[in-house]
């Protein structure tokens, strides 16, 4: 199966890129996971994003804080997709993070998801490379309609009891 790149600049980014992880996990898919700092080795990062390809990487998940140039630049080097996460900071809320993901130069696109958006990272990479594999794409449907049947059984739930009762068992 294609393997997914996940890195991040920074330890501290770990739990958010743990939730795409566990996304892939979920879906079968197999992925590498590394930190690497854009800014502080360059030569490093510039070899890993290059030799992503050669890896049988499909898709890149970039997770980055305030300057937040590991996604453009996954996208720079990287013939695939990258999808950016800005990660939540303490100056600025994450929206620093968000514009320097989301404003990327034509011809490079970056697909970028919420402010700490891990899980929804893991999935959308899960829906690139299922365009391509109708295992996977079965089990993207039975997910999705996992997450409706849920949803549903709140709703009658609520209806049963009220919302004050329900209030109370949250």
């Amino acid at each position: 199966m294609a393997k997914v790149g996940i890195v991040m600049g920074s330890d501290s980014d770990m739990p958010v890129m743990a939730k795409a992880a566990e996304i892939l996990d979920k879906f079968g898919i197999d992925y590498e996971m590394t930190i690497i700092s854009a800014h502080r080795e360059p030569d490093i990062f510039f070899s890993w994003a290059k030799a992503a390809e050669e890896k049988g990487m499909k898709v890149i998940i970039a997770g980055a804080g305030k300057a937040a140039h590991l996604p453009g630049m996954c996208a720079a080097l990287f013939p695939l997709p990258v999808i950016g996460i800005p990660m939540k900071t303490s100056d600025l809320g994450g929206v620093d993070s968000l514009y320097s993901i989301v404003q990327m130069p034509s011809g490079i696109p970056v697909a970028t998801v919420a402010i700490n958006g891990g899980a929804n990272a893991g999935i959308l990479a899960a829906k690139i490379l299922a365009a391509s594999d109708e295992d996977l794409l079965a089990k993207l449907k039975a997910y999705s309609e996992n997450l409706k049947n849920d949803v549903v059984k709140k709703a009658d739930k609520l209806e049963q009891i009220g919302y004050q009762e329900y209030l109370k068992q949250m």
